[in-house]
């Protein structure tokens, strides 16, 4: 069973979303890489101070992984993301329903 990951990350969010544009290719890689490890869905919210991440894995120990290499921190950094604060990482089993969509 997979399961959903929330991640909210402290930011100075215009910086992350000038680089989505600046640095596309790298999150393209970045991507890849994440999908080759147990990543089976991916996406962004921006909100005030703050980005999150709503991803789907294969596991949580897959997400953790990925998620603690020391170039993606790096990268986090690189594009907004504040080192100093831990990211607030939460794990759900994925589950069914009549109204998923």
């Amino acid at each position: 069973m997979s399961v959903i990951v929330a991640a909210k990350i402290a930011a100075d969010v215009s910086a992350f979303k000038k680089s989505l544009t600046e640095r596309a290719d790298d999150y393209r890689r970045i991507a890849e890489m994440g999908r080759q490890q147990g990543a089976l869905h991916h996406q962004f919210g921006a909100g005030d101070g703050y980005v999150l991440i709503i991803d789907e894995w294969e596991s949580a120990e897959a997400f953790n992984t990925f998620f603690s290499d020391p170039q993606l921190m790096s990268f986090i950094g690189s594009v907004g993301g504040d080192p100093n604060t831990a990211p607030e990482v939460t794990f759900g089993e994925s589950v069914d329903s009549p109204d998923k969509f």
